[in-house]
């Protein structure tokens, strides 16, 4: 029960950090692009769109570095025979993320922060990329360190423990080179759509619409090529995951047999916990084989097969991880980037019209499009992870196995209640800030803030406002 319990607790707060880890890495970068527009053309509308975007970011990074942290305590509170256990391999890119990746971001967005004005335009500027770069070394080192969890490189038993003998191969890992990419691809559609809401919102309310049609253009001109990237690179990722998790990917798809070639499909009805025989509808015949293969004619292992061989090769024991969750973070996460890929398409042919700000019914779309993002990321994270399940670490640790002895369910019960209730809080705040901050416009720098009816103060709060500048 407590094993449980701590991997409900673990999951709720990597999902809950996971909102604000694509939103930093995108807005960085294309707030960098901003400010190297405004450095560039010397155009002030320029250096207000990049103090306002850079505003909404502070936000999210005020909220997402506090969330990260709880899940460095959660490796010694909950799981202390996994940290054990495999530390001297999992361990080293998580010590390289915050002596290298967070510490860069870190320093570096203080000077930013409080280098307007101060600091030569050109130092200014500079500080804002490496903010980007920090961003984008930290989510490398994470996914070094899950992507050996998925699978398992450079490291040999000694003392019948892993241990680190090539430090070269963890980041040669082909299920981190692929998912290395397409987390940054994820993230850079995640700030795209972002940028593009508010800009669609800015623009139908007529405020500053010029400099909101610059930053819809660049949020346009971003996402697009991103999409198309994402949903390939994704693709080449499930091969990569069918080669060395091949249970994975039989339970993407329900598949309990081994089938060659392989049809997809789109829904199906079932296929809950044990029940093997749930009725597939609408199947596109050598999709599977195609996504799974490369190949047309693809063979593609069932769920039967591969446990029989993981019993053979592990002993015995239930490898099928949860087939309904799976086969639905799959198709959750699929047909979201597939309606994302649409509106993004739709947009780059406005754009080529030089019509896409007078499209009402675009507009519209885009600002509710900005959760669209969201649920593709969590879906996808709930693929990765749950596709693993038993295994803490495939093949060579089990998840039963990773959690603390000592700590009991009650105790577990009460910091997963507490953590829920103040990711609550936490995230509320955030959504009220960045809604309340993107509805403000555009202001001068010297102007007052502006005012509601009744004199309320429409920006955010003194503390927010002096954080950010």
């Amino acid at each position: 029960m407590a094993t449980e319990l701590a991997r409900w607790q673990f999951a709720t707060t990597s999902i809950f950090h996971f909102f604000f880890v694509p939103v930093t890495i995108g807005l960085a970068f294309l707030v960098a692009i901003l400010q190297t527009s405004w450095y560039r053309n010397g155009n002030p509308e320029y250096k207000k769109l990049t103090k306002f975007f850079g505003t909404l970011l502070l936000i999210n990074v005020a909220v997402g570095v506090v969330t990260g942290l709880v899940q460095e305590f959660e490796f010694g509170m909950n799981w202390s025979a996994y940290a054990r256990y495999v530390g001297d391999v999992f361990g080293g890119p998580l010590a390289m993320e915050g002596l290298v990746a967070f510490f860069l971001e870190s320093t570096f967005l203080g000077i930013w922060i409080f280098g307007w004005d101060r600091l030569p335009k050109r130092v200014h500027l500079a500080s804002i990329w490496l903010v980007s770069i920090g961003t984008a070394l930290s989510a490398a080192f994470i996914m070094v360190a899950n992507s050996w969890m998925q699978h398992p490189v450079g490291y040999t038993m000694h003392n019948g423990k892993p241990e680190l003998n090539n430090i070269g191969a963890l980041f040669t890992n082909p299920t981190f080179l692929w998912g290395y990419i397409h987390v940054l691809l994820a993230a850079l559609i995640t700030a795209g759509v972002l940028m593009l809401g508010v800009s669609a919102w800015q623009i139908m309310k007529g405020h500053s619409v010029e400099a909101f049609k610059n930053t819809a253009r660049l949020a346009i001109i971003v996402t697009v090529p991103a999409t198309i990237l994402a949903i390939a690179v994704g693709s080449e990722l499930g091969v990569v995951e069918a080669k060395y998790q091949p249970m994975k990917i039989a339970a993407a798809e329900a598949q309990w047999e081994t089938c060659k070639p392989c049809s997809f499909s789109l829904f199906q009805v079932g296929g809950g916990q044990g029940d093997k025989t749930p009725s597939q509808i609408i199947q596109v015949p050598h999709l599977l084989s195609l996504l799974a293969t490369n190949s047309w004619e693809g063979e593609v292992k069932g769920l039967n097969q591969v446990q029989a061989e993981y019993e053979k090769k592990y002993g015995p024991g239930n490898y099928v991880p949860d087939v309904f969750l799976q086969y639905w973070s799959m198709r959750v996460m699929a047909y979201i980037a597939g309606l994302v890929a649409l509106l993004m398409l739709w947009a780059a042919w406005l754009l080529h019209k030089g019509t896409f700000a007078e499209s009402k019914r675009f507009l519209r779309l885009s600002i509710w499009a900005i959760v669209a993002p969201f649920a593709m990321n969590t879906a996808g994270w709930f693929l990765t992870e749950n596709g693993r399940q038993p295994w803490i670490v495939q093949g060579v640790m089990k998840t039963v196995n990773g959690a603390s002895p000592a700590v009991s369910s009650a105790e577990v019960w009460i910091s997963l209640i507490a953590f829920v209730l103040i990711f609550i809080l936490v995230g509320a705040a955030d959504v009220y800030l960045m809604i309340r901050y993107a509805r403000s416009g555009l202001r001068d720098d010297d102007a007052p803030p502006p005012q509601q009816p009744g004199g309320r103060d429409e920006t955010p709060t003194p503390a927010v406002a002096g954080l950010a500048y």
